[in-house]
């Protein structure tokens, strides 16, 4: 079987600052991954850029804020974006297709699904899916969002063996190298790692909206599915077919120690926005911590938001630290009636009563 990569390409890498795309580059990355593909190597691009073509293709000096200019300088970038990668690859009988995806579309499970078998299909037919957002319908995307992010649950959906994210700088630093003489290179560390965080820092590119913090985000989010990160700098040459040699000190090596969460642990982990909290006691953590099992209305303390049936929660702690995330089964009004109560006690007190648990342990995700 073959394995997946997942290459995340940046703006400051697809486009020459407000010029437009860079070719060159562009050129370049088809060469190497058609080298990888010849190695049974299934291969998808995640590409930031469309804004950026956009801002480059009407000539403007810097990135609007309007959420409408920038939805409108998705749609005109998109079309170069797509076209360039195309003819690229070309030059090798390699097709490319595009996909634009959102969050709202991976956050409906039947639509996630959907997407998997989309992406399934086209490696079957040999295509190199060429991934962006779909900034044009996705406001909040061009306004929080980024494509690390994406490029991460790309890889959660393909079960991705890499996931390469190619930026402008060489990796994680153990200090921002441009203030510290003595920063060093973070060549290889674990997504547990305490210092993880510690080593990423914000963006500065005027074109793109991601920076280190949510690469190793990404990083953490594709370990779900047993997928390994690598963060390395795209102008270096032949970086794609550096890493394909698994040469050294070619980037930072974000590894995951532990297995592989199930197809839906990692679709409710990754694809959904959590839209309230429960507040569980001593007992109810133990037993979600250490066997795993499901949170029942008795171990509730209270419960925070307005949710409904079947959205996304996180289960803290007293000291409000969060201790897993799942789906829920009541709705905030109907669990505000119940919290603290036994099934017993439920079930002579109320007409309706859906069951004794609250958040199932094969909906839940522990921290």
């Amino acid at each position: 079987m073959k394995e997946t990569w997942v290459i995340k390409i940046g703006s400051s890498l697809v486009t020459r600052s407000t010029t437009g795309l860079n070719i060159k580059n562009i050129k370049s990355w088809a060469s190497q991954i058609n080298e990888i593909r010849k190695k049974n190597i299934n291969v998808i691009i995640v590409s930031s850029g469309a804004i950026a073509e956009g801002i480059g293709r009407l000539g403007l000096i810097r990135r609007p804020t309007s959420s409408s200019k920038l939805q409108a300088l998705a749609a005109i970038g998109q079309m170069g974006l797509v076209q360039a990668y195309e003819v690229a690859f070309k030059k090798y009988n390699i097709l490319t297709a595009q996909m634009l995806l959102t969050h709202e579309d991976l956050s409906n499970r039947e639509r996630y699904l959907n997407a998997k078998n989309t992406l399934n299909n086209l490696t079957k037919y040999n295509v190199i899916p060429i991934i962006n957002e779909n900034d044009t319908v996705s406001t909040d995307e061009i306004k929080f969002g980024d494509n690390d992010t994406l490029a991460a649950l790309v890889s959660n959906l393909s079960e991705a063996k890499l996931l390469v994210i190619l930026t402008d700088q060489d990796g994680l630093h153990t200090s921002d190298p441009k203030n510290d003489n003595s920063s060093k290179l973070v060549t290889k560390i674990s997504v547990s790692d305490k210092n993880l965080n510690k080593y990423a820092g914000p963006s500065n590119s005027a074109l793109g909206r991601g920076g280190m913090i949510t690469k190793v985000s990404a990083a953490k989010k594709a370990s779900k599915s047993n997928t390994q990160t690598i963060i390395a700098n795209g102008t270096s040459k032949d970086i794609l077919i550096k890493i394909l040699n698994d040469e050294d000190k070619i980037g930072t090596k974000i590894f995951n120690e532990g297995s592989a969460v199930k197809s839906k642990k990692q679709w409710i982990a990754n694809s959904l926005k959590v839209k309230g909290s429960v507040i569980i006691d001593a007992g109810a953590k133990k037993v979600i911590r250490k066997s795993g099992k499901s949170l029942l209305p008795v171990g509730i303390k209270s419960i925070s938001g307005n949710f409904k049936k079947g959205d996304m929660v996180t289960i803290c702690d007293t000291n409000n630290k969060e201790i897993a995330k799942g789906l829920i089964n009541y709705s905030s009004k109907e669990l505000f009636k119940i919290i603290g109560k036994s099934t017993n006690a439920i079930k002579k007190e109320f007409d309706l009563f859906d069951g004794d648990v609250v958040v199932h342990a094969d909906n839940m995700i522990v921290s």
